[in-house]
Order: C-alpha cells, then sequence, then structure tokens
C-alpha cells in the first residue's frame, strides 16, 4: 500500500471517535511517519530490516575504522536528512495539538520535522541528529559545521555517489582507510559523535522520565508509523497498556505492540492522519458528551 493511499473509511471513523473520546492524547510516532518526507525507514511491514542493521554504539567508540566508514557515508547521506521537509503527517500532529486533541509528541525519529511542522512538546527519544557531540569534553556543535570541515579534508569524497538511507546513512561500501576524521579541537583527542542513541546505548534517563510523564498525563496513547520493535518505544505502549490507557495504532504493518491495542488501522501515517484531522473537523465534538 502507497503512504498517499487512503486508510479503509469505517477504521477512519472508528479512529476519529478514538480521538474524540480521549480528549488528552500522547502520541508516539517512529519512522514511518517520516517516509513521505523522502527519509527512508529501516523495517519492512514485517517488522523485519531491510538492510543491514546500524551503527552499534560499541562499535562506533571502539574502531576508528568504523568512524571513517560511519562519517563517510554520513557526508553523502545526511544530505537527504537536511533537505527533508515536514509532510501532511507532520502538520497534522501539529494542528492536532492546536486544536488541543494531542498533549505532546513522544518521537523515535531524530530528524526534527516535528518541530519544524509545528509541534510544540516534542519530545526527541533517540536525540537530534542535527547536532553533534564530543565524547571526551561534551562539547557541541551543528553538524552541518562538521558536515562542512569533513568535506575540507576529503574533497574526493563529495562527488561519491549512493542511495541514501534512514538517519543520513548511505548504502555506501569502499576502502575508507583514507577518509580524514578530525578530532575535538577543545580537547585535542575527543571523538565526535552524533547526539543521537546508536543502537546498544540507552536513552537518558531524565529523557525517559520526561516522556514517562507525558503518559501520566494523557488519557489514552496513539502509535503511528512505528513497528515498537526497539523497547525505548514499545515500553511506552506497554505501560500504556498496563495503566489501563485506551491504546490505538496507525501503521502500515506488524508492529511489537500488536496484542496490546484498543484499535489498530492499517495505512500510512501520512494518508492517515490527512484523513483524521479531515475527518474530525466534519465530525462530532471531539469531547465526549
Amino acid at each position: 500500500m502507497s503512504d498517499r493511499q487512503a486508510p479503509p473509511g469505517a477504521d477512519l471513523e472508528a479512529l476519529a471517535a478514538f480521538v474524540a473520546s480521549t480528549p488528552r492524547l500522547a502520541v508516539l510516532t517512529g519512522a514511518g511517519v517520516s517516509t513521505a518526507s523522502g527519509i527512508p525507514d529501516y523495517r519492512d511491514d514485517g517488522g523485519d530490516w531491510k538492510r543491514s542493521p546500524p551503527m552499534q554504539h560499541g562499535v562506533f567508540m571502539g574502531s576508528q575504522a568504523a568512524r571513517q566508514r560511519y562519517w563517510a557515508r554520513a557526508l553523502i547521506g545526511f544530505r537527504t536528512l537536511q533537505e527533508a521537509r515536514p509532510n501532511e503527517a507532520h502538520g497534522a500532529l501539529a494542528r492536532l495539538e492546536a486544536e488541543g486533541r494531542v498533549i505532546g509528541i513522544i518521537t523515535q525519529n531524530v530528524d526534527g520535522l516535528h518541530r519544524r511542522a509545528g509541534s510544540r512538546r516534542v519530545i526527541e527519544l533517540h536525540g537530534r541528529a542535527d547536532l553533534v557531540r564530543c565524547m571526551g569534553c561534551g562539547a557541541t556543535r551543528m553538524r552541518h559545521d562538521l558536515h562542512a570541515e569533513l568535506a575540507r579534508h576529503n574533497p574526493g569524497w563529495l562527488d561519491t555517489g549512493a542511495r541514501a538511507g534512514p538517519d543520513g546513512d548511505a548504502d555506501l561500501e569502499a576502502d575508507f582507510a583514507g577518509f580524514r576524521v578530525p578530532d575535538c579541537t577543545r580537547c585535542g583527542d575527543g571523538i565526535w559523535k552524533p547526539d543521537v542513541v546508536f543502537f546498544g546505548d540507552s536513552v537518558p534517563r531524565p529523557r525517559v522520565d520526561e516522556a514517562f510523564a507525558l503518559l501520566e498525563e494523557a488519557d489514552g496513547l496513539l502509535v503511528v508509523g512505528s513497528s515498537l520493535m526497539v523497547y525505548s518505544g514499545f515500553r511506552f505502549a506497554r505501560e500504556a497498556a498496563r495503566a489501563g490507557k485506551p491504546l490505538a495504532c496507525l501503521n502500515l504493518g506488524r508492529t511489537r505492540a500488536d496484542d496490546l491495542y484498543t484499535l489498530k488501522v492499517t495505512a500510512g501515517a501520512e494518508a492517515g492522519l490527512a484523513a483524521l484531522v479531515e475527518t474530525l473537523k466534519e465530525g462530532p465534538s471531539r469531547r465526549p458528551a
């Protein structure tokens, strides 16, 4: 099913009724929200990997060769993330927040598109791809600044063609031994790493606590565009179910929480959310009588 294909009418009516009867709704989003913006996702409709699993935290920190490979691929692939613009799914969620239906978003995405679309309360669970952090002294800089430095040191890589991957990666295999990766100039030898949570690393505890606090405030949870195969997102669906909060899902494929949902609608995020906003606009008040 294309993300532009409209969801089934009966299911959409049920989802609109769910949102209308859940006046303080939290939303949990994943990669499926951003695919219509041109950012590839990691998993297929069955929840399985579409490509090799992403960089592991321990491998990145422990191997200069792994960092050379990562930054060479990122120098090419990150352009897709930089050029991405919010799509109708991001816009619809921003509108639902402005209308008071949604109280906040917990996102597994690192692309910043929810904020750029106008959503105000956004908890970026896995961090921000547009920042890099020195793992030695903690200094931060904008990622485009580091990429400009990488380009100056490695001009021969700029015209390398490769298909963009998720989160600023690229499907590129080459001899990366000559790729120069600068150290942090503040502390002298610190490792620059994107300010995101790599696989094998943990989400910072204050961020997890902030997300659980949002969920506690909410009357229910809507999962959009995520398979929830990663525990960092699945735990919020599990907690909502444990607390007896109604739980709905809008997603194209199988998810880890399929046995927990009050309602599941099989549709793409962009088409589904855009149609949801229109249905709510035409339907009854969001607050139950």
